[in-house]
């Protein structure tokens, strides 16, 4: 069982099995932040936004640490980001069945951190979810496994903001020549913002979802 906290959109249409869209923040933030987003996409979504594990105050989470010594610079705690992707994956499938959502309608957004694990949760659970809106995030390939598998049939909308000062650029634009490399059906976008989310932004992968629902 997944104990994460959650926010939740029912859809507003009376459709029996609703596409199901999970929302995963980024680090220092909360389920509040995406879920913003909500009222703006479509009503037929079935809308879960997650609340991350590790609390660092002031209503501030993290899915996983980011440390800071003298030795090691800045390092990520993979134990614990490969942890969260775990309870993300159980979570969906809890999901999936306590509100009947269409199997093959799986769609994941994250931002920053969020992003980084949704890619990486498509990569550990091949198809568990359809579609990734990885926003301002870069593929971490120390959180990817050593073999992916050929048969995964997500596709992926990929964007970043070309002046970000928190995750650079460079990274982010590494994500379409590996997800090219695996033969994956993927779009890149850059913005001029910082680490944020521009309105065209907004426009753009709202209308990429719409294209596939």
């Amino acid at each position: 069982m997944s104990n994460l906290h959650y926010l939740l959109r029912q859809s507003k249409t009376s459709i029996e099995n609703p596409p199901l869209l999970v929302l995963l923040h980024g680090y220092g933030s909360n389920e509040d932040d995406l879920f913003s987003f909500a009222q703006e996409l479509p009503d037929t979504f079935l809308i879960v936004s997650l609340q991350a594990p590790h609390a660092m105050g002031s209503g501030s989470f993290a899915w996983y640490s980011i440390n800071f010594d003298d030795k090691n610079g800045k390092f990520s705690d993979l134990k614990q980001a490969k942890e969260s992707i775990d309870q993300i994956a159980i979570f969906i499938d809890e999901i999936k069945i306590k509100y009947n959502t269409k199997t093959n309608q799986t769609f994941v957004l994250g931002f920053s951190q969020g992003a980084i694990l949704s890619y990486s949760l498509s990569l550990f659970y091949p198809n568990k979810v359809q579609h990734v809106i990885a926003l301002s995030g870069y593929i971490n390939t120390e959180l990817i496994p050593a073999t992916i598998s050929k048969e995964i049939k997500t596709d992926y909308y990929c964007s970043h903001g070309s002046v970000d000062q928190v995750l650079p650029v460079e990274w982010a634009r590494k994500s379409k020549p590996f997800l090219d490399d695996l033969g994956f059906q993927n779009v890149y976008f850059e913005y001029p913002v910082g680490h944020g989310v521009a309105p065209q932004n907004f426009y753009s992968f709202k209308t990429w979802i719409e294209e596939r629902l």
